[in-house]
């Protein structure tokens, strides 16, 4: 594995949380703090790290959820450029299905979250599900680089109720979604943006971490980038009284990457979803067949979604004060 896919691999999860944080990594690889610095900065450059910075687990404070649309094929791409213009979008994908454009919403609160989905019905003339999480299994998109499919197995089950994130410190929980700066310092500029001192803002991280506030703090890198281009998401119609037990069982499963309930809706039956990210579609479909008989999921209703265009991906914004007009999300785009 060369240097920068080292650099990319090893350190998505526990970056360290030292004032050069950058310099503790060369010491550990035999390089300077120049070239790691420089590593990571073409890495941002050509698109294969989206940044450094952190992932909050479902309640730790603001909202998300999954939303997805029925859209006839010749609006697809003009309804798409719509959902990935608000700001509220991290993610925004096409996928095999009737239901096929699939994005995730987040905001500052439910009701900021409500009012931009019925906003952009209302700009597209198509109903949105929404798919809102009920417990997450599995969320940890930091796996090992260079197999076919990911093999990184869980490093801890994620906190089904982790405390919410007191207002004070939702300046900081913005500036961690957004992502450090690549440079000598990074928690130095932070901690003077909010004139905070830097070592306590080191400890609250740590205790965002060890409280599951933080599901993850390190490199959030670009999957398709890396060669990850084989995405499927596989979802299953599983009677409520036995979902935790198969959900469980799934994101325990070498090869999954998410896995969670959901709410279901009149026009998608399914609360059970597994996500599988791999070089290519048969080593995939592979994983989904083997965990499925796994997980004692055979003869249920099952769909198996592969993306097929990535219109839009950056990190979540729920603790960002985001814009909810539209006034420019209907920009050259009538969909009827």
């Amino acid at each position: 594995m060369n240097a920068r896919l080292q650099l990319l691999s090893n350190w998505q999860h526990d970056f360290p949380l030292v004032p050069a944080p950058f310099a503790h990594i060369a010491a550990q690889l035999g390089l300077t703090e120049a070239e790691v610095i420089a590593h990571y900065r073409q890495a941002q450059t050509d698109g294969s790290l989206g940044r450094i910075g952190g992932v909050f687990a479902p309640g730790a404070g603001g909202d998300s959820l999954l939303a997805a649309m029925a859209v006839p094929a010749d609006e697809l791409d003009a309804v798409a450029a719509i959902v990935s213009r608000l700001p509220g979008v991290n993610h925004n994908y096409a996928r095999e299905h009737r239901i096929n454009l699939w994005f995730v919403m987040t905001g500052c609160s439910r009701e900021q979250v409500e009012h931009d989905l019925q906003a952009l019905e209302q700009q597209t003339g198509h109903r949105i599900l929404r798919l809102r999480m009920l417990r997450p299994y599995r969320i940890d998109l930091g796996f090992a680089l260079g197999a076919a499919v990911a093999q990184q197995p869980m490093r801890r089950a994620p906190s089904a109720h982790p405390l919410c994130l007191p207002a004070t410190d939702h300046a900081l929980a913005a500036l961690v979604e957004q992502g450090l700066s690549i440079e000598a310092r990074p928690y130095t500029v932070w901690s003077d943006l909010l004139d905070r001192n830097e070592s306590d803002l080191l400890q609250t991280l740590t205790t965002w971490l060890q409280g599951g506030q933080l599901q993850r703090f390190g490199v959030v890198v670009r999957h398709h980038e890396l060669g990850y281009a084989a995405n499927a998401m596989t979802v299953f119609d599983v009677p409520d009284e036995q979902v935790d037990a198969c959900g469980q069982t799934l994101a325990a499963q070498p090869g999954v990457t998410l896995a969670y309930r959901r709410t279901r809706d009149k026009d998608w039956p399914y609360n059970l979803y597994a996500m599988v990210h791999g070089q290519q579609r048969q080593a995939v479909l592979q994983v989904v067949d083997r965990m499925t008989e796994a997980a004692g999921l055979q003869g249920l209703p099952r769909q198996v979604l592969f993306s097929t265009t990535r219109y839009k991906q950056t990190g979540a914004r729920r603790f960002a004060a985001l814009p909810t007009r539209q006034s420019e999300e209907v920009r050259h785009a009538v969909c009827r």
